[in-house]
């Protein structure tokens, strides 16, 4: 069911008038012509590493569709290097849009367009923008590409050549797939390819889990990223602290320093041979590389989740408000665990209902250790048949 809040309509008003401003952009465009061999392509993915990392599939069927076209991607500097180890990828530029950035820093739109409008020498054959939201819409056209594709349902409509609406009800991955095929005319599916870790990762990886003589490796991440999403850490330390008892488990907790409480909260619960901190400033391939290693990953809805997809890692992930079609975990030994409410999910992920603010969400508080426990014995049974 669908259900529109004041700010919904408020988004919608202003996306409207927006398109209506931008209309006459739409009449430049009359005449143009799509590409039928691009030579030179860029994408833009400015949103976090899960989004970034959801789109994999959609560049894999555009590379596949237009194999001798040389692939740019541009993404927020945070995903740098994943973006780097994506096959097809043939360079990586930086945006740090304002309104995507964590820590408050990054750019406003009017130095992004001029940062963008730097890169019209290049004369991009086609630009597609991944995201539902007419900022990056505004961003594609200042780099002046033959052909642009896109979504409307953020507005921008009128700066698209190809342009989709955006589809909530089916995966954000299928969703970007099927601009790939508006804009190629293939419905081709190429599957989800894995990230090409560099080898000195994965020998790194390998010396930071030697420690651990052959034990099952399970990896936790405790944070949720924003607390309308948060598990209680508490769960998460009984949860490690039984597969350690129960499995003779070895715990990778990864994070970053943000999560420094959580973290030692979870780490005091364990042996000191059998715990790995992974959390800080490391390299997300070393992240990556470690997690391929893991036999399972338990986790919230989180980047890190994505990365341990894009990696082939079993997964064992939390859900509360976010809508598991749309963003969770589909590989066929993973599991998301969540109760049914009649207000869950709400998707209401940046801007919280008030009665769910300030404490854990019922969505949530009713996800108990032992549906988690149990979700987690299924998969280490299916991976160790």
């Amino acid at each position: 069911m669908s259900r529109l809040t004041i700010t919904d309509r408020r988004e919608r008003a202003l996306v409207a008038a927006a398109d209506a401003t931008l209309s006459v952009a739409a009449l430049a465009r009359v005449g143009r012509r799509r590409p039928s061999a691009p030579r030179r392509i860029v994408c833009l993915r400015l949103e976090r590493i899960g989004d970034l990392l959801m789109t994999l599939p959609a560049f894999a069927d555009l590379k596949a569709a237009f194999p001798h076209a040389s692939i740019d991607v541009v993404v927020g500097g945070w995903n740098r290097d994943i973006a780097g180890a994506i096959p097809g990828v043939d360079g990586v530029e930086t945006l740090d849009a304002a309104w995507l950035s964590r820590d408050g820093s990054g750019s406003g739109l009017p130095s992004l367009l001029r940062d963008a409008a730097r890169w019209r020498s290049r004369r991009y054959d086609l630009a597609v923008n991944f995201e539902p939201d007419i900022r990056g819409n505004l961003v594609m056209a200042a780099i002046g590409a033959g052909w642009t594709a896109g979504f409307t349902s953020g507005g921008g409509g009128p700066l698209l050549d190809t342009a989709l609406e955006y589809d909530t009800a089916i995966h954000t991955t299928d969703n970007l797939r099927a601009l790939v095929r508006a804009i190629t005319g293939e419905a081709a599916d190429h599957g989800e390819p894995a990230l090409t870790i560099p080898a000195g990762n994965r020998e790194e990886a390998a010396r930071l889990l030697a420690r651990f003589n052959g034990a099952p490796g399970i990896g936790i991440h405790v944070s949720g990223g924003r607390a309308i999403k948060q598990w209680p850490a508490s769960r998460f330390r009984e949860v490690a602290r039984r597969l350690v008892h129960d499995r003779g488990a070895a715990i990778v907790l990864t994070g970053t320093p943000g999560d420094r409480v959580q973290i030692d909260g979870v780490l005091e619960a364990l042996p000191p041979d059998r715990a790995l901190d992974l959390s800080g400033d490391r390299s997300l391939l070393v992240v990556a590389a470690v997690l391929e290693r893991l036999d399972l990953f338990v986790t919230g809805d989180t980047g890190p989740m994505h990365l341990a997809r894009a990696v082939g890692t079993p997964i064992v992930a939390i859900f509360g408000p976010s809508q598991p079609w749309r963003y969770g975990p589909r590989g066929v030994r993973d599991r998301v665990v969540r109760i049914d409410l009649p207000c869950s999910p709400c998707n209401r992920i940046r801007v919280p209902p008030a009665r769910c603010s300030g404490h854990t969400p019922d969505c949530l508080a009713g996800v108990d250790v032992a549906s988690v426990m149990a979700a987690i014995d299924d998969v280490l049974d299916e991976v160790t048949r």
